[in-house]
């Protein structure tokens, strides 16, 4: 078995715990039980050795360079690694055309690409003919959503792994078999209890390698007499004091929380939008940016249901513009409860997406004669304006002059609801409708 990989490990004095104890088989490895639990895919691949060309997707420290480090043990194939950051282009073909010599000597090569999303385009195209030809397997790991990150050429190419972030009894276990572990703190007995423990494993948030270095942390501040280490809970809390949440302003969990908000208020769960929103602050999202959300959210899913959530929305944004954070993070707050709150009419989204359609359809319809602008003497002898009608000279302020293009007569785009206040709009186009009926020509 030959490798040439980053997993090769380095002095134990120097290196992180989270390497030092780093799983070597799928037995040690915690976690991601529905794609390594016995009798599953993920497994009997790695076991069998028939690893086909795959990406593993999920957040940091699950486990994805981890996998790649068992393969690259327990494969019978040439492994070697890249770096987004370091690999050109050149270093990608040199490689590749020696992958190429391999295989005709029937020798397989496993190439590991660790942050695969940060390979720009040409980068990954590198990879494609040699991952068609067969001459590599590629097995990538990313953080990003692939559908955006990785050339569809080249995913298509690839089973996708969806690994989960670990719940806090897998990460209390992780801890637990680091303290045990022979690596892990080599010469030290480490006293700390269980309570702790699970503190981190919470404050890891589904992140081992945050686990761990917290737990490395929490040791290396411990009181210490000779061989032994006691971490107590205040040595911990001067650690744990500020909780990092994972929260990518330009990734796909930014548009994940921006839809949980929007489908919250739609869904009138006041509590839920409240919790997305906070998320999204708390992440360091750009208030300006939820406030814009919240103006969309006023007309797409309100619109005259509440003829005042508009207000409400635009009041916010500029509030958000006068105060910016941290103050106003209450404003954005007050908005999205009464957006949740409100009743809800999409009626104005669907005219307005029915009229696009029309549109789309039906090309750039003529405007009809009698209600074109005519300031020129021309314009009159063409009969543009000719039988206008002006309705405030009418009693009821109505006529029955067609504004509507000839191919379009008779089409409806608006249909109010009967929500909050909508039902007013309602009522009077049910009344417009009754009077063209009495006074139809």
């Amino acid at each position: 078995m030959h490798q040439e990989s980053l997993f090769n490990q380095p002095d134990n004095k120097n290196t992180p715990l989270a390497n030092r104890v780093r799983p070597r088989t799928l037995d040690e490895f915690m976690g991601q039980h529905e794609l390594i639990g016995d009798g599953k895919v993920l497994r009997d691949l790695i076991e069998s050795d028939q690893i086909s060309s795959l990406i593993f997707w999920g957040p940091p420290g699950v486990g994805k360079t981890t996998l790649a480090e068992i393969i690259a043990h327990q494969t019978k194939s040439h492994f070697v690694t890249f770096s987004a950051v370091t690999s050109s282009i050149k270093d990608i073909r040199k490689i590749m055309q020696e992958a190429e010599q391999n295989r005709e000597y029937g020798e397989r090569t496993i190439c590991f690409i660790d942050e695969i999303h940060r390979f720009n385009k040409a980068q990954q195209d590198a990879f494609l003919p040699f991952v068609e030809r067969g001459s590599i397997i590629l097995i990538g790991a990313t953080t990003e959503n692939p559908s955006f990150e990785i050339n569809s050429a080249l995913l298509s190419r690839c089973k996708v792994f969806v690994l989960k972030s670990l719940s806090t009894a897998d990460l209390v276990k992780v801890l637990q078999r680091a303290l045990h572990h022979p690596d892990g703190f080599p010469n030290l007995t480490i006293k700390i209890s269980d309570e702790l423990l699970q503190q981190i494993a919470v404050f890891a948030n589904g992140d081992a390698r945050v686990a761990l270095n917290t737990l490395e942390m929490a040791v290396l501040n411990g009181h210490r007499q000779d061989h032994q280490v006691t971490v107590s809970e205040a040595d911990l809390s001067q650690i744990i004091n500020t909780k990092s949440l994972r929260y990518d302003q330009h990734g796909e969990e930014h548009y994940n929380i921006i839809s949980a908000l929007h489908k919250s208020m739609r869904n009138s769960d006041v509590d839920a939008a409240i919790y997305w929103c906070s998320r999204m602050i708390d992440g360091g999202e750009d208030p300006l940016y939820i406030a814009r959300r919240l103006v969309r959210f006023a007309s797409e899913d309100i619109g005259l249901a509440d003829t005042n959530a508009l207000n409400v929305a635009i009041n916010t944004f500029q509030a958000c513009q006068f105060l910016g954070m941290p103050e106003c993070d209450v404003h954005l707050t007050e908005c999205v409860i009464y957006l949740s709150l409100a009743p809800k009419s999409n009626a104005a989204y669907v005219a307005r997406q029915e009229a696009h359609a029309a549109i789309k359809k039906s090309g750039n319809l003529p405007v009809p004669l009698q209600i074109r602008n005519a300031p020129t003497k021309l314009m009159k002898e063409l009969n543009y304006g000719k039988n206008y009608q002006y309705a405030h000279d009418t009693k009821d302020k109505l006529t029955n002059m067609q504004t509507m293009p000839d191919k379009l007569v008779g089409q409806h785009f608006y249909h109010p609801t009967e929500q909050g206040r909508e039902d007013r709009f309602k009522a009077r186009l049910q009344q417009i409708a009754e009077w063209h009926r009495q006074h139809h020509d």
